[in-house]
This record gives C-alpha cells, sequence and structure tokens, in this order.
C-alpha cells in the first residue's frame, strides 16, 4: 500500500491514462479524487471502483473554464483538508488545425498551447498553496515524448508540452522550500483511445519501427511511473522529466531504417 491515505487528484481521469492512474493510485491505497466534465461517466467509474472496496471521489473541471481548475482543489481541501498529490493529466490538441508550422493558424495555435498551459498553472498553483500549508506534497505532470522531440506536425501541442516540461522544473526549484516536489511522465506512443481514433495503422506500423522496445506502450506503464512519483520512494527526486516510451529519440534518426535489417546476434 505504497499510497495509503494519500489525497490524490487526477484530472482527465475518466479514459486513457488519466483512467490508468486513478486504477494504479487505488490499488496502492490512496483515496483518489477524479476530475472530470462528464459528472454522468465519472460517477458511474467511482461507483463501480467503489464497490470493489477503492475510495472514489470525483469533482467538476471543465479545461474550458479556466476557474474550474481552482475550484475543484478547493472542493478537494473542503472535503478532505488537505491535498497530497496532483496529476496534470488533462492535455488536447486537434489534429484537423493542430499542423506543421507553415499551416498552422497563429489562433489555433494559441488555443492549444493556451489550454494546455493554463491547465497545470492553475491547478499546480492553486494546489501548491494548500500543499505548502500542509507540510508539503507531489505535483505530477503528463507531458509527452513530443515535448522533447519534434514532430513533423501538432506544433501547438509538442510546443505546450515543451513549455510543460520547463514548468516542471520551474516548479520543483521554486516550492522545494515549502517541500513540494514537481515531475512530470512523458508518454510515448500509448494504447488508448486517441491513438485509435487518431493515427492509422500504417503511421502506427512506421512509428513502433523506431521505438528500440518495439511496442507501443499501454496506459498501465505510465500510471506506474505516476505511482512511484506519487509515493514517498521518490521523496529525494523533483524536477525530473521521465519519459516513458520505450527509448523513442534515443538512437540515431536512422534507426528505424536499420535496425530491422542488423542482425546483431
Amino acid at each position: 500500500m505504497r499510497l495509503e491515505n494519500k489525497v490524490i487528484l487526477i484530472t482527465a481521469s475518466t479514459r486513457g491514462i488519466g483512467l490508468a492512474c486513478v486504477k494504479a493510485c487505488v490499488k496502492e491505497g490512496a483515496i483518489v479524487y477524479m476530475a472530470a466534465r462528464n459528472l454522468v461517466a465519472v460517477e458511474e467509474i467511482a461507483t463501480e471502483l467503489n464497490k470493489q472496496g477503492y475510495q472514489v471521489k470525483y469533482v467538476y473541471n471543465d479545461a474550458t473554464k479556466p476557474e474550474t481548475f481552482i475550484s475543484m482543489v478547493d472542493e478537494v481541501i473542503q472535503k478532505e483538508g488537505h491535498i497530497d498529490v496532483l496529476v496534470n493529466n488533462f492535455g488536447t490538441s486537434n489534429p484537423k488545425k493542430d499542423l506543421d508550422f507553415a499551416n498552422t493558424n497563429i489562433d489555433d495555435y494559441l488555443d492549444i498551447v493556451t489550454i494546455n498551459l493554463r491547465s497545470v498553472f492553475l491547478a499546480s498553483q492553486t494546489a501548491a498553496k494548500y500543499m505548502s500549508i500542509n507540510g508539503g506534497g507531489s505535483i505530477i505532470n503528463i507531458s509527452s515524448i513530443g515535448g522533447l522531440t519534434p514532430d513533423i506536425s501538432q506544433v501547438a501541442y509538442g510546443t505546450s508540452k515543451a513549455a510543460i516540461n520547463y514548468l516542471t522544473k520551474l516548479i520543483a526549484v521554486h516550492e522545494a522550500s515549502n517541500n513540494i516536489r514537481c515531475n512530470a511522465v512523458l508518454p510515448g506512443m500509448t494504447a488508448t483511445e486517441a491513438i485509435e481514433n487518431n493515427l492509422s495503422e500504417d503511421f502506427r506500423a512506421l512509428f513502433l519501427k523506431h521505438i528500440p522496445l518495439k511496442k507501443i506502450g499501454l496506459p498501465e506503464e505510465i500510471a506506474a511511473a505516476v505511482v512511484y512519483f506519487a509515493s514517498d520512494e521518490s521523496s529525494y527526486t523533483t524536477g525530473q522529466i521521465l519519459a516513458v516510451s520505450g527509448g523513442f529519440g534515443l538512437a540515431t534518426p536512422i534507426y528505424g531504417d536499420l535496425s530491422n535489417k542488423s542482425n546483431r546476434r
């Protein structure tokens, strides 16, 4: 029970990586608050997990309404008296508008960058205020490998994730004196609905050629890193940018073209 009785708030938590984080944390004994816009869906999930003996609650959060990033934290404090861990999982893009540098409209670009950065900044700033009063805590930002390695499209998404990586380090430095740690988890290609719905089979196969571990990640593998940063096992770890991506981006750019032709054994 590595997270026993820790109060954890997770945004965008009704599916994909967010839901995997919820399940991983409650299995380790945490009291988890799911932040979501769809209260019907989140209530169903929370009810089912509670039937299994876990402690799951929910709060309202709509990324298009900045004030809800503040109110969701305030509500957790009102109900629990403290917050130990914040997982900033929310992030969005629009593949039809978030294109390459030459073809992305400035307004679309700024909309995506703003909503992604604002979500992390506001939630973290509010949570840190309470964490500092109660002896510290852990802030975990779900970024992306795209924040380290430029893609051929999604210029706004990549910019926002690179900025979140920097913001992670900044929070870690500024809040260290309050015993607040801040780290980022950077998923690579992960088997979520977003990947299934937005990327073709051909593109996924091409991408897979450049992953040394030769597999697409699972949401549970991302959640495992979140559990580590949420737990006291990482009490001396802050400001870290952890890629959970199967080694994507480590090798020479021609790795994908050569790896299948090389037989070293």
